[in-house]
């Protein structure tokens, strides 16, 4: 991405540089400007969530963004992650065209297993086929979580850090790396890796929080059911509210509306 845009833009800038001699990649990001705008998010949507479930939610976003930016240019990925301590959903979009993520938590109605499950769909590129990763994981780490996704889907080792503040990084594998020292570095090292290593930069994205949804897309999506049982939809009143599925953004839809729309179909 061209630096004017960069400058101008909002959202958190997230580098990806390789690290010679190791064959490691380093993706960092201060995400202080994602963060902002997800609780900006929050605010606009009078959500709340207990402290536990809001931080379980914040590491998921890290992992993610920083999953999507090692990812090629041009991929759509969604992970839905199943907790079962405590009993929640983590949903999150990537999508690696327009660089955006988004996502949201799920409380209610929570599938009761035996084991924490990890989702994982990758679309390679718009149009094509959805590829699906499903693996267990232990715990409620969702950086935990996302290695164990490498290690066992991508059968890639890769490292989560926090190196202070909203800085954040990801160390992924590649062919014949250096193991001992992968295994062996610490949050200080990766901090300072541009001080005691030769890094190449490959390349830097601007990652946004950023939906899409649209009244016009979620009548879209209501729209079958509501041809099917225009009751069992809307009952007695005229309008309901509706979430989007991806952010939890609340959507005001009436009746008329919904008949303007299929009329309009």
């Amino acid at each position: 991405m061209p630096p004017d845009q960069l400058a101008t833009d909002s959202g958190a800038v997230v580098t990806v540089d390789f690290i010679r001699h190791r064959n490691v990649l380093l993706v960092r990001a201060d995400l202080t400007p994602l963060f902002t705008d997800y609780y900006l998010h929050l605010a606009d949507q009078h959500l709340r969530y207990p402290s536990t479930q809001a931080a379980i939610f914040k590491e998921a976003l890290v992992a993610g963004v920083l999953h999507a930016a090692a990812r090629p240019l041009n991929e759509h990925l969604a992970w839905s992650l199943n907790f079962q301590a405590p009993r929640l959903n983590v949903f999150l979009a990537m999508d690696n065209e327009d660089c955006t993520i988004t996502g949201r938590l799920f409380t209610e109605n929570v599938k009761v297993a035996e084991r924490n499950t990890f989702y994982s769909d990758n679309v390679p590129r718009r149009g094509a086929e959805t590829r699906r990763s499903v693996i267990n994981f232990i715990g409620n780490d969702p950086l935990l979580a996302a290695t164990d996704y490498y290690a066992q889907s991508e059968q890639c080792p890769v490292r989560y850090f926090h190196l202070g503040n909203d800085d954040y990084a990801l160390l992924v594998s590649h062919p014949d790396y250096d193991a001992p020292w992968f295994n062996a570095v610490a949050a200080a090292g990766v901090s300072a890796l541009a001080q005691a290593e030769i890094l190449t930069r490959i390349e830097q994205r601007l990652y946004r929080w950023q939906c899409g949804c649209t009244q016009s897309k979620i009548l879209g999506a209501i729209a079958p059911a509501f041809r099917a049982d225009p009751v069992g939809i809307f009952g007695e009143a005229e309008s309901i509210r509706v979430e989007c599925p991806r952010c939890a953004a609340g959507h005001r839809l009436t009746r008329e509306a919904m008949e303007a729309y299929l009329a309009g179909g």
